[in-house]
């Protein structure tokens, strides 16, 4: 019986440590809502010699990102295509089905649908927020206009955009209920004690590593669930604008979309069992994991594309001089869009129609350029190899 007994206690302390259940209603109408304990977990993180490695692994590998990116040419024409794809990534796994080339379409507004159009929402919300850090602290304030945006005028704009929610919902199945749901979040009244709770500890002086912060942040906000909508791309975009609030990145070159679409699965375990268990060192890990190779694979990505910069400058250094500044001046510009059509092409750039088709003409003869389909009535014409190397991670995953 004592052995008994104790399990119970233990157990109990185990959840404690991350929330409690807690009963809403009465009679056939109740239910068990979760109770978020405020960050940090007590008793503190356990920091095993393996957990340790993997966090200094992980800094390492970030620190490097965020140095190396200043390698690459046209930073910001890049960090605004890597911004795309995170959007993409993000997007589809909420159920977005569009492709990086749709998101990509020069003919975008004419073309744009649902699908589109969120994934347009989310790259105009991280610019916002990002843009937004350098007047306010990460707070709540922030998060709800970044998710005004984010839902506006597209899928779940009936779901009250910029404000959090003033309902109960919770996680399941299509067509699930509070009686069979997965996870039910916080009641309106612990969801609002929790985000105030939550974003002290945002800006608080806390000891812990800021890439362990940004994973209790992240699973703590998700476990909220403040919003009716749209919690899922705010929760991912949270560990990136937390981690420009503490400086470990200086720029948004380090995105988790891709990893999480691959290994989704795994991800919702892990935050059930920081919910069912209190075990957050689990969960912990998986995220240093999960930011080392993400790390990893944008490093891979910056070295392929300034190579790739590299060779077909020096291709364009051979064509004769009287069409190499115009050629030159055409190819920033497909670095900076990678799917272009002459007439929007030839507009931008305040060059002639017959011009701009020469010196397309002139990158598709050296490879640089491919002809793409028909939008409509404009031929496209395709930065394959660019595209080849941001693609990665942007696949459909059964």
């Amino acid at each position: 019986m004592e052995k008994i007994l104790k399990g119970l206690e233990e157990e109990i302390e185990k959840k404690s440590r991350s929330g409690v259940l807690v009963q809403n209603l009465s009679g056939e109408l109740a239910y068990f809502s979760f109770r978020p304990t405020p960050l940090p977990p007590d008793p503190p993180i356990e920091l095993t010699p393996q957990f340790l490695s993997l966090l200094i692994e992980a800094n390492r590998k970030v620190a490097f990102l965020d140095a190396i990116s200043d390698k690459i040419p046209n930073l910001n024409l890049f960090l605004s295509m890597y911004i795309r794809k995170e959007a993409l990534v993000s997007s589809q796994i909420e159920g977005t089905q569009c492709s990086l080339d749709d998101v990509l379409d020069p003919n975008i507004k004419e073309n744009a649908n649902l699908d589109v159009g969120d994934v347009i929402n989310y790259i105009a919300a991280t610019d916002y927020a990002i843009k937004r850090l350098d007047e306010l602290p990460l707070c709540m304030r922030l998060l709800k206009e970044t998710h005004a945006i984010l839902i506006k005028n597209a899928r779940g704009n009936d779901k009250t955009p910029g404000e959090f929610r003033t309902t109960q919902n919770w996680i399941g199945g299509h067509g699930s209920t509070l009686k069979n749901a997965r996870y039910i979040s916080p009641n309106v009244e612990d969801m609002n004690l929790s985000l105030d709770s939550l974003e002290k500890y945002m800006n608080s002086n806390d000891m812990l590593d800021p890439l362990i912060q940004a994973a209790l942040i992240h699973y703590q906000f998700e476990t909220i669930h403040p919003f009716l909508d749209g919690n899922g791309r705010i929760g991912r975009l949270l560990i990136t604008l937390f981690l420009i609030q503490k400086k470990i990145i200086s720029k948004p070159v380090l995105y988790i979309s891709c990893f999480l679409k691959i290994n989704r699965i795994e991800y919702y375990d892990r935050l059930s069992e920081v919910r069912r268990k209190g075990n957050f060192e689990q969960w912990v890990q998986f995220f240093l994991q999960m930011i080392l190779e993400t790390a990893n694979d944008a490093i891979e990505s910056i070295n392929s594309l300034e190579l790739l910069h590299k060779k077909n400058l020096a291709l364009l250094e051979n064509i004769p001089l009287r069409t190499r500044e115009n050629a030159l001046k055409l190819f920033e510009y497909v670095e900076a869009k990678a799917i272009i059509d002459t007439t929007k092409t030839a507009r931008d750039l305040n060059l002639s129609y017959n011009t701009t088709a020469k010196n397309i003409e002139i990158l598709c003869n050296l490879k640089i350029l491919n002809p793409s389909t028909k939008s409509g009535k404009a031929s496209l014409f395709s930065y394959t190899e660019y595209l080849d190397i941001l693609r990665k991670g942007t696949e459909s995953v059964n």
